[in-house]
């Protein structure tokens, strides 16, 4: 598909094909969702169908596989065509702008009208020539878009210019100067494709998101078989029942329920909790999920499709699929702006014919010309993506990375913004808050220096926090006698004959350790704030009590506030607790939130809110969040989460800090306005340009607008929307407004 008339005229085809009830097509990833009225389709009708009006249904899953590489080789072609037209386009502007006698039309440069000719024949016919196929492509189907007004613009103008250039004495004989407007197809040619390149630059990125989501999944799993051999097969191989052996460090390839072992596993892809599960006998555990140190036997569950990861990628693709990019305002006007120009043109040729007395054919002719070349959309295809990559550029270099256009257009109307809690208002990771020491002295500065040699020898996320929040004068090498590491549970070690534990409450207990009231009363406080309790002592009693959290971002508070000032209603849902998520909520002041939310149920709340008016802006970091920031109106990931929940958002913010969300909103206001700016004085121009270049002066004053003045005004048209879009790069978006 070309532009978004095409994702149109596809769906138009589709939504008439017998058995389909809906079709939404969406033109940035090339997808379409039809909604079936019966219970099966054929796929090849479709494609049949499709490719009757000139366009392609891919069907074939190995074809489908090869999608990427064809949309790569079609922008490095954009990319070289843009190059070539450009080299070609400079000297020709040059010659025609600055070599030539604009009276006379004639040029101090000797051959200067056949050098032109020369070097705007490839940019016509090779570099452009796309514009020239689709429109002829369209036409056989009766319809018309942008590529129809540039392929006739510049293909008239050229043709007007050879005959010009052939036949001299045509004009001539007639008392008239035969101009040539070479500049005027070749430059025009060229600002399109400048266009298309940065078009294409930004839809070439959709497609990762649901590739990486789709390398979550282990492509080989190991089987257990009825004689208890362990085989290596494909993970699609995999059926319901079948025991697999899942060893540490393993990405789990199916939804299951552990029969035997035990082990901790990080399910951020899943929940987006950074704290991991400690899994056992029973527990169920879901596909691409990570095992950390444990080895156990999975019963395989759900598989294929049925996973809540395949859930997850195809929630995804429906969602970015379902939703239609807002038609392009260039788009739009193109559907009523392109048949109205070519009929203005028509009727000025037949008008000037009867009414043009004895230089009827020249005035009928100019004024035709005239009219397509000062209609040439120049003026409203830079419109748009001037603005945009002014203020990308803009974003880019103040932390905000803004992938599409639509995403700029409906951030500036958000009324509602969904934050996730994990990685996005707290840190993402387990750090200690309190370490809380139960002796003194040298013993204290003893204990601690075993505790730091105990932990450096775990793997645990948990244990990590700890030896990171300890000095490094601490983290001196002890020797144990003996260490054992208890997958779920905690770690002993014997030094110098004594037996050391650290690990949770219930590990502790099972040890034979008793605490006194004193002591439980201090781990029941820290469990009411949130806090992951790890004890440490030895076999008789308790030498410390660590309390671990993911802690609120320093700046979180401050972001939530500014935007509840300003009218924007945050908020929070998150896969934690519910005891955390108060916890949270309270110290950011969000009086709404939901906990223990999966994937597609943070999706169903913001559809829900949709369905009630809201807009809806959804912050997260997380894989996890992929789900719900495809279903947002605007879909906004934190920089510093996974690559994925990035893919998927319009807008990313590259640093941890809230704080840049009230700087990306009035940057939105300001490139919106900046766009809306730029179209209304591109039609401005058209609305005055047209009717003079039609002819509408002549009787009065006697004016014929000459179309060599008429590409001088497109041009200028041109440089205007640019100077517009480049003032920009001057405004401030630190201080954040709403109106």
């Amino acid at each position: 598909m070309n532009c978004a008339s095409c994702a149109l005229n596809v769906e138009r085809k589709l939504k008439k094909h017998p058995g389909i009830t809906n079709a939404s097509v969406n033109y940035t990833n090339g997808t379409a969702v039809v909604e079936l009225g019966t219970s099966s389709i054929d796929e090849a009708e479709l494609q049949t169908a499709i490719r009757s009006i000139g366009y392609d249904l891919i069907i074939d899953k190995e074809e489908e596989k090869k999608t990427g590489e064809i949309h790569l080789a079609y922008y490095r072609q954009l990319k070289n065509n843009m190059t070539g037209s450009l080299i070609l386009s400079i000297p020709v502007l040059i010659i025609s702008m600055f070599l030539m006698n604009m009276s006379t039309g004639q040029s101090v440069l000797p051959y200067a009208n056949l050098i032109m000719l020369i070097l705007t024949l490839p940019v016509l016919l090779w570099f452009g020539r796309s514009f020239f196929i689709n429109a002829f492509r369209l036409a056989r189907h009766r319809q018309a878009n942008m590529d129809t007004l540039v392929a006739l613009s510049t293909g008239i103008a050229f043709l007007f210019s050879l005959f010009n250039t052939i036949f001299p004495q045509f004009w001539h004989s007639r008392g008239l100067h035969p101009h040539v407007y070479y500049e005027a197809s070749s430059v025009i040619i060229s600002f399109i494709l400048i266009g298309k390149v940065l078009e294409e630059g930004a839809k070439s990125k959709t497609s990762s998101a649901i590739k990486k989501l789709m390398g979550l999944q282990p492509e080989l799993a190991t089987l257990i078989d009825s004689k208890g051999t362990e085989l290596q097969i494909h993970t699609a191989l995999v059926k319901p029942n079948d025991l697999l052996r899942i060893k540490p460090g393993d990405k789990i390839p199916v939804d299951g329920e552990i029969v035997s072992g035990s082990s901790a596993i990080d399910e951020s892809t899943i929940t987006g909790e950074s704290m991991p599960m400690d899994k056992i006998t029973g527990d169920h555990v879901y596909a691409g999920t990570q095992n950390l140190n444990g080895s156990f036997v999975l019963r395989a569950i759900q598989t294929g499709s049925g996973t809540v990861l395949a859930r997850i990628i195809q929630m995804v693709q429906q969602a970015q699929g379902s939703k239609a990019p807002v038609q392009k305002t260039v788009d739009k006007i193109a559907g009523i702006f392109v048949p109205v120009v070519i009929s203005i043109s028509i009727i000025s040729f037949i008008v000037w014919m009867l009414a043009g007395g004895e230089n009827a054919l020249t005035h009928a002719l100019m004024a035709m010309v005239t009219v397509l070349v000062i209609a040439c959309p120049c003026a409203l295809g830079l419109a748009t993506p001037t603005a945009i990559m002014v203020g990308m550029g803009k974003g880019a270099r103040n932390g905000i990375l803004i992938k599409d256009a639509d995403s700029l257009e409906r951030f500036q109307k958000v009324n509602v913004m969904v934050v996730d809690k994990t990685g996005t208002l707290t840190e993402g990771k387990p750090s200690v808050t309190d370490m809380i020491w139960l002796v003194n002295g040298n013993l204290k500065k003893e204990y601690e220096e075993i505790l730091a040699a105990m932990e450096k020898q775990s793997a645990h996320p948990l244990a990590n926090a700890i030896v990171a929040s300890m000095p490094d004068s601490l983290k001196a090498t002890v020797r144990f006698d003996d260490f054992e590491n208890i997958s779920g549970k905690g770690i002993k070690a014997k030094v110098s004959g004594k037996l050391f534990l650290a690990g949770n409450m219930k590990f502790m207990l099972e040890e034979g350790l008793s605490l006194s009231n004193d002591e439980l009363q201090k781990v029941i406080n820290l469990q009411e704030q949130s806090r992951t309790v790890v004890l440490f002592g030895d076999k008789e009693k308790p030498l410390g009590i660590i309390g671990l959290a993911d802690t609120l971002k320093a700046n979180s508070l401050e972001a939530i506030q500014q935007l509840q000032q300003k009218g924007t209603e945050v908020l929070m849902l998150t896969g934690d607790n519910e005891q955390t998520a108060r916890s949270i909520a309270h110290l950011t002041g969000i009086t709404l939130y939901r906990a223990g939310m999966m994937p597609s149920e943070k999706a169903d709340f913001i559809k829900d809110m949709q369905s009630g008016g809201k807009i809806v802006a959804m912050v997260g970091d997380g894989i996890n969040d992929s789900q719900a920031l495809a279903q947002a109106d605007v879909s906004i990931a934190m920089g510093k989460g996974s690559d994925i929940a990035m893919d998927v958002a319009g807008i990313t913010i590259m640093s941890s800090d809230l704080k840049q969300l009230p700087k990306a909103m009035r940057l939105s206001r300001l490139t919106v306005r900046t766009i809306h700016q730029n179209l209304f004085w591109a039609f401005v121009y058209n609305l005055i340009g047209i009717p003079i270049a039609a002819g509408l002066l002549y009787p009065i004053w006697g004016f014929m607008l000459n179309p060599m003045i008429a590409a001088a005004a497109m041009a200028l048209s041109s440089v205007s929307v640019v100077s517009n879009s480049l003032r920009l790069n001057a405004m401030n978006i630190t201080g954040y407004r709403t109106q």
